[in-house]
């Protein structure tokens, strides 16, 4: 075991954004902070470093500026009409998602500006819906970008924890695994776990599991901040609700191996109480990365509305289940299917407009905070770099001149065999008729044309209607697209000021927890569905309560 003695008024597990938060927020309050985590430090940040830096502000600047009418009552409407909340326990999580929603109307966006973050003009408009008005999704555009993406929403709290490391008010242990909470008691006092060896993999890369020596670490209070379950699959599975049909044979990873859910167990050991397991947020519109960094590494296409979405026959999907409207719907509906993959048929058009990657890799002018890059990207004909790169090297994109041409190679395609080409063929065909005239019956095509309506999607979301056929518009392109994992919604339980709770609802002395590890509050702060641009939200809000309360 280490020889000397390690010992904190707070320890916080796990470095991801509610990690940092809470660390940032503790050390405001004066607190003696440890900081550990599983990685190397090249991971600081964690998850929240790969995103888009997607935020959901409600009747924010840049909503007004784009003629957005938005409103708590409008929001709470939506979020409740999403979430669905129907269990006893959800009885914290609904609190958390009044506590949320005010904060994300009121102080959220000032306290970030205070802290150097900024934000794109341009509001995206996620998990569209498409059913009645208190039905899933958003009525209006909520998907804030930050300026700089996911590394921009980390640096203000890792710059706060490098300072406080500076000053000696802060330890940071890298390569820290921990395997227990100590009970002491009744009372949760630290942790123990085992030290790793040093590992120079790099950012999101698997490294190794090597263990060298063993740790104890002596805590005031000890919030686990560890993150949730989407880089296990076994776990994945395990958790799979039956709503959504069997889980995949087949899932790409959207998030590093080390999101593995290993502080669950200690947490429950611990008399943690783990609530809505089931509930999780996966995409279908997962494509392999040619380039990839961690195992089975997946990316997600952020889509437009025009795209024509077939399942794994040639069987289009039903209304109102079209790009970008209801992520778990959709989900749902294609495990019905008996096959884990589905597909696109698009232009070259609508990709070069419509077609956005989720991650702060994939958007290097936005990440980079690249002007003049942004501008020739977005605003210039053609896809933007990574997304041509995609075209050029994604095992996953079929790009023809002719429709004939494409079906044959989908065809041909791993999972093509399950193709009913002349079914493929009759869908294209009519959508593309329906494109003769500015009326339709189909409601996929009245849905875009009134997205346009909207100045930010004119402008960068949403491509003039047109035929998949017209030339102009071509080439014709395919993509064959997979369940992404991404999110836990469930954690543990924990009430306003990020206490964990045990089974009888009682606060467990001296243990927190924050960010996904505790559904981002409360144990489920989503419901069964989310919103978008309410991850990263989520841990902020709850990082910040935790961090405030464990220091009080």
């Amino acid at each position: 075991m280490t020889k000397t003695p390690l010992s904190a008024d707070v320890l916080v597990i796990g470095w991801g954004l509610a990690g940092l938060v809470a660390a940032a927020e503790a050390l405001a309050a004066g607190r003696r902070v440890i900081l550990l985590d599983q990685e190397p430090r090249t991971n600081l940040g964690g998850q929240a470093w790969w995103s888009f830096g997607g935020l959901f502000f409600i009747d924010s600047p840049e909503q007004r500026r784009l003629g957005i009418k938005d409103s708590l009552e409008l929001a709470t409407q939506d979020w409740f009409g999403n979430a669905a909340f129907d269990r006893p326990e959800d009885e914290w999580p609904r609190k958390w998602a009044e506590a949320y929603l005010q904060f994300a109307a009121g102080e959220k966006r000032a306290w970030l500006r205070e802290r150097g973050v900024g934000f794109f003009p341009v509001v995206g408009w996620a998990e569209r819906g498409g059913y009645g008005a208190i039905g899933p999704g958003n009525s209006v555009p909520r998907f804030h970008i930050t300026w700089g993406t996911g590394p921009g929403i980390v640096a203000p709290f890792a710059a706060a924890v490098e300072q406080g490391e500076r000053e000696g008010h802060l330890t940071v242990l890298p390569r820290h695994r921990v395997s227990e909470l100590v009970v002491t008691d009744g009372a949760v006092t630290g942790a123990r776990g085992d030290v790793l060896a040093t590992s120079g993999a790099r950012r999101g890369e698997v490294s190794s599991r090597e263990v060298i020596d063993e740790f104890e670490i002596s805590a005031g209070a000890t919030i686990v901040a560890s993150g949730g379950i989407g880089g296990n699959h076994d776990l994945v599975r395990a958790a799979w609700p039956a709503r959504l049909g069997s889980p995949p044979d087949h899932m790409l990873t959207g998030v590093p191996a080390y999101v593995d859910g290993s502080m669950h167990a200690v947490s429950a050991t611990a008399g943690a109480r783990l609530i809505n397991g089931d509930r999780m947020w996966h995409y279908v519109e997962g494509i392999t990365n040619w380039d990839p960094v961690w195992p089975s590494h997946g990316i997600r296409i952020l889509p437009g509305p025009s795209s024509l979405w077939l399942d794994a026959t040639g069987t289009r999907l039903p209304v109102p289940l079209f790009p970008g409207f209801d992520t778990l719907g959709t989900l749902a509906h294609l495990r019905t299917t008996g096959h884990d993959h589905s597909w696109f048929i698009t232009s070259r058009q609508i990709v070069e407009k419509e077609f956005a990657l989720s991650g702060s890799e994939q958007n290097p002018d936005l990440t980079g905070k690249d002007v003049g890059l942004l501008l020739k990207s977005r605003l210039a004909k053609g896809p933007t770099g990574p997304v041509q790169s995609f075209l050029d090297e994604g095992e996953d994109f079929i790009v023809e001149a002719d429709l004939e041409t494409l079906l044959e190679q989908m065809q041909r395609h791993p999972g093509g065999e399950a193709l009913d080409i002349d079914n493929v063929r009759r869908e294209v065909l009519a959508r593309d008729r329906e494109m003769d005239n500015d009326f339709t019956k189909d409601a996929q095509i009245g849905m875009l044309r009134s997205m346009r309506s909207y100045r930010g999607d004119k402008l960068i979301r949403t491509a003039a209607p047109h035929r998949l056929q017209d030339p102009a518009a071509g080439p014709l392109i395919a993509v064959k697209l997979h369940v992404l994992t991404r999110k836990s919604l469930g954690g543990i339980n924990t009430d306003l000021d990020g206490r964990a709770l045990d089974d009888r609802g009682a606060p467990i002395p001296g243990l927190y927890a924050a960010g996904e590890a505790s559904g981002f509050g409360g144990g489920g702060v989503h419901g069964y569905r989310a919103l978008e641009g309410t991850f990263l939200g989520g841990c902020l809000f709850s990082g910040r309560q935790a961090g405030r309360a464990a220091a009080g």
